[in-house]
């Protein structure tokens, strides 16, 4: 089994920086898919701008989402590969972004400070080597009352889910990538996500982190049963937690 780690992973990613984008449209839903995550943090408009963080930011594409979705947001995009964030700093941004290239483990160290009103991370924990650890630092980085969406190739558990997943990749997904000279990345993505948590233990693990509210919910297409949203909420402290914009959108998603 291929799975990458650590410095190693994060060098595969350089390497396909170049071709990554064009790999990914290729998915039908993919960039759809995300802006629906990031609509499912629940953060309201109106009020002051949110700060949000995106863990495992790559080129950009769920930077992106975020911005479509929350226009104006103060959003701070972390990546541990240097190529992917060249490639992320090209794209038009209608507003600034902060990107830092740093392991997720390390933010602090990188000038990455909380809090936050919310926390995406989209394909980012079967990526890492501790994703407890990943979790347990979003926790800390979130303000009382923030929001967690985490986007993942999580399989239901099924076998005709699990079936599809590797069709796609083994007829489809490797192939290009080989031809590429990225099949080290591609081989790791396959064996990553077959290898990882299903959505409810992907739920579990999240609540085990100290979340509330945890939710799984599907996404549609192809992707049914492979890709899914877990969203999940940090609790308040005991003063509440006033007024962060996190606060306003859970108040007012409870009317």
């Amino acid at each position: 089994m291929s799975v990458l780690r650590d410095a190693e992973l994060a060098t595969a990613f350089d390497h396909a920086a170049r071709s990554y984008d064009a790999l990914v449209a290729a998915n039908p839903g993919y960039h759809a898919h995300l802006r629906r995550s990031a609509r499912r943090l629940g953060l309201s408009g109106g009020g002051p701008a949110p700060r949000v963080l995106d863990l495992g930011c790559g080129t950009g594409a769920s930077t992106a989402a975020l911005a479509a979705v929350l226009p104006g947001a103060d959003i701070t995009a972390v990546d541990a590969s240097a190529g992917m964030l060249r490639r992320a700093a090209l794209r038009p941004w209608p507003t600034p972004v902060r990107f830092v290239q740093s392991p997720v483990e390390r933010l602090a160290a990188a000038g990455v400070h909380g809090p936050f009103d919310a926390v995406f991370a989209a394909y980012l924990l079967r990526n890492t080597a501790d994703p407890d650890a990943v979790l347990a630092q979003a926790h800390r980085l979130l303000a009382p009352g923030g929001r967690l969406a985490v986007h993942e190739y999580a399989l239901s558990g099924r076998a005709a889910h699990r079936a599809v997943w590797n069709a796609v990749c083994g007829g489809f997904v490797l192939p290009v990538a080989t031809l590429l000279g990225d099949g080290a990345l591609y081989r790791h993505l396959r064996h990553s996500v077959v290898a990882f948590d299903t959505a409810r233990q992907l739920a579990r693990r999240v609540e085990r982190a100290g979340f509330e509210r945890v939710r799984v919910l599907p996404l549609p297409g192809w992707q049914t049963g492979i890709t899914h949203t877990v969203v999940a909420r940090r609790p308040f402290t005991a003063d509440g937690g006033a007024g962060t914009a996190a606060r306003r959108a859970g108040e007012e998603a409870g009317r």
